[in-house]
């Protein structure tokens, strides 16, 4: 990740010298053109221009001037090129070109994981709005698309498109259809919808103050919880003629408040909808990029010691990885005999009498056909325990 900022960093800055080269350059030019078209109506103005000595060493000194210019912009031109090449010096510093050695392939073992690997992109894609891309790799990768699984995602990028463009009517609409469910996350989205719409009608000043205090109605449905936030709204009213901009409700007016409900209602949709707020290859890549360092590491640490196996041979790593709290989705049960954390190959068993071991520790427990509880003195048959999913 670090190794991600720090190449955005160079170039954020390669785009500023872009942005200041062209800059620079158009008022070269027009510059320039401006001295040559005065140059221009001086000759024609000029009857015995041919003749005048004077007027030779204005045409070389305009010729020297255009010369001295295009010089100066090849100059800073082939400084642009350079600062491209450091871009490239900078990923070959900051990444490994060989990280492809650390893949372990029976992840994508067959064609049913490949199918999934596949979903998982074209899903982040329709999560981006980039239908035609989605839908593109659907068709390469032979995917069947239901219709209501993609349905969902195109609708939440036209909404998120309608409120980036200030329309709060289709996320309206689709808070109108799932208003239970969002009552049951306790959402206040579509309040804070509402509250957009009516700040948008308070700005076209007295001549919509009308239309304003019908809109204010939908308040009442939220006054039991929003009732001191209603209250603030309806204090607006007092500013409509000397427009909002200039009253202590000025801070309703920033364009701030419109990202925050792209956002919101992010949130909101995939919790409604039963999805992450971040597609599954986004937490991959984030995940990935965490992890890649240790696991270069180690891999030169194996390739030293001549044990290549260890990072293909095994369903877990050599080594441990520390991720962000972010990235913790779910419980790990650790083993209580063996002090190891479960896996799909050894998974965490239930024995009759409750206690959970791994399998593994399971098999050093049995003795002949029976296996006692290394916490109680309950015996059974190993056959009796009972894979437990957490």
């Amino acid at each position: 990740m670090e190794g991600c900022i720090n190449t955005e960093k160079d170039v954020d800055k390669l785009i500023i010298k872009f942005d200041t080269y062209k800059k620079q350059t158009f008022q070269t030019f027009e510059h320039l053109v401006q001295h040559i078209e005065k140059l221009k109506e001086d000759i024609q103005n000029e009857a015995d221009f041919q003749n005048s000595k004077s007027q030779h060493t204005v045409i070389a000194q305009a010729n020297k001037k255009l010369k001295s210019h295009g010089q100066k912009l090849s100059s800073q031109h082939k400084d642009l090129h350079s600062s491209v090449s450091r871009i490239g010096k900078t990923v070959d510093r900051n990444f490994d070109m060989e990280c492809g050695s650390i893949n372990m392939h029976e992840i994508l073992p067959d064609h049913a994981h490949h199918t999934l690997f596949n979903q998982a992109i074209c899903e982040h894609f329709y999560r981006q709005g980039s239908v035609s891309i989605a839908e593109s790799i659907a068709k390469d990768a032979n995917l069947q698309i239901n219709d209501k699984w993609r349905q969902p995602f195109v609708e939440m990028n036209d909404i998120i498109s309608g409120l980036q463009n200030k329309m709060v009517e289709p996320a309206l609409e689709w808070c109108a259809r799932n208003r239970e469910q969002l009552h049951k996350e306790k959402s206040d989205l579509e309040f804070k919808l509402h509250r957009l719409k009516f700040i948008e009608l308070i700005k076209k000043g007295p001549s919509h103050q009308h239309f304003a205090l019908q809109y204010s109605r939908h308040f009442q449905q939220f006054a039991p919880v929003q009732c001191k936030e209603i209250q603030q709204l309806m204090g607006c009213f007092l500013f409509v003629k000397q427009g909002l901009s200039n009253s202590p409700y000025c801070d309703m007016l920033s364009d701030d408040i419109w990202a925050e409900i792209c956002m919101d209602f992010l949130h909101d949709a995939c919790r409604v909808t039963g999805m992450s707020v971040d597609s599954p290859l986004t937490t991959s890549f984030s995940a990935g990029c965490q992890a890649l360092p240790a696991l270069l590491a180690i891999k030169s640490v194996i390739e030293q010691r001549q044990c290549s196996g260890a990072l293909s041979n095994n369903d877990e790593l050599p080594i441990d990885i520390d991720l962000d709290a972010c990235q913790h989705y779910h419980s790990v049960f650790a083993c209580p005999i063996l002090r190891q954390q479960t896996t799909v190959k050894n998974p965490p068993l239930r024995l009759v009498c409750g206690h959970v071991i791994s399998r593994d520790a399971l098999t050093k427990l049995v003795s002949g056909s029976k296996v006692k509880c290394p916490y109680c003195p309950v015996e059974q048959s190993p056959n009796d325990a009972k894979e437990v999913f957490f």
